[in-house]
């Protein structure tokens, strides 16, 4: 009875033994089977064809960058400041002020500003990026497009760049610069929201072609240039404009169609 359990004990280790090379050697091929050359081929495929991110996130656009096509543009904007007599409900006089904001179009004290800036001023003092102030000795207006042009006896004064507003697109970027709220020169940027807008103002009042901005146009921004990021002038703020508006909507006289009433404008002034 013993030898016949010896004999099935060794029996039983043997055939355990023969169980566990059999298990082993089934998962060495699993495990090769797994990284066959097929799949490795397929991985590295997969891999191949995975976006690179790194690129994705380097080939997004950066924020327009001002600072070039403001140092480029401020010594050629002016401040205006005017002053209006009129008359109270009792006859009196009364004297009031305002301001607003101007851009040199010809190095020889010719200025390009709003109409309802200058219009019925008894008085027109420019005072330029330098500090220096001067007094308008002529004014030529053209209310219909809410423009003028305002000549001082300087020479030698920095001219503005013109673009070409009629290559001018939705979406691109752009900067106001004036004398906003009468406080100085400053700046505030935005973008193109649409082209060819009309606002009216009354049954009587409108303007056409204008450049539709979120650029915040306060007043004292009336007149000032409105500019690309090369720091080309491409249209004229108006507050006034703004007025009939909603806020973050700011609109400019596009160059496109001021430029021609500007040269002849420009074309009425002494020599």
């Amino acid at each position: 009875m013993k030898k016949l359990f010896k004999n099935f004990f060794g029996l039983f280790i043997s055939i355990s033994l023969v169980l566990s090379m059999l298990l082993a050697q089934g998962c060495d091929i699993l495990q090769d089977f797994s990284n066959s050359p097929e799949d490795n081929t397929q991985n590295q495929t997969n891999t191949q064809n995975l976006p690179d991110q790194s690129d994705e996130i380097g080939s997004v656009p950066s924020p327009v960058n001002f600072v070039n096509a403001v140092k480029a543009v401020k010594p050629s904007v002016v401040s205006i400041n005017v002053e209006l007599v009129t008359r109270d409900i009792f006859g009196r006089t009364i004297v009031e002020q305002a301001a607003g904001s101007g851009w040199i179009i010809d190095s020889n004290g010719i200025i390009v500003t709003n109409n309802h800036v200058v219009e019925d001023a008894t008085s027109i003092t420019v005072t330029l990026d330098d500090g220096r102030t001067f007094n308008s000795v002529a004014v030529r207006t053209y209310p219909a497009n809410d423009l003028a042009v305002i000549k001082i006896n300087a020479t030698n004064l920095p001219a503005v760049k013109l673009g070409d507003a009629s290559k001018l697109a939705v979406g691109e970027p752009v900067a106001a610069i004036g004398n906003a709220l009468g406080m100085g020169i400053s700046m505030t940027g935005g973008w193109v929201s649409r082209l060819n807008t009309t606002v009216e103002f009354s049954d009587t009042e409108s303007l056409t072609g204008l450049i539709e901005t979120d650029a915040a146009i306060n007043p004292g921004n009336s007149g000032g240039p409105l500019v690309n990021y090369q720091g080309e002038v491409i249209g004229i703020t108006s507050a006034k404009i703004q007025e009939v508006g909603v806020e973050g909507i700011g609109y400019a006289i596009s160059l496109y169609i001021a430029l021609p009433i500007i040269n002849n404008l420009i074309s009425q002034l002494p020599a």
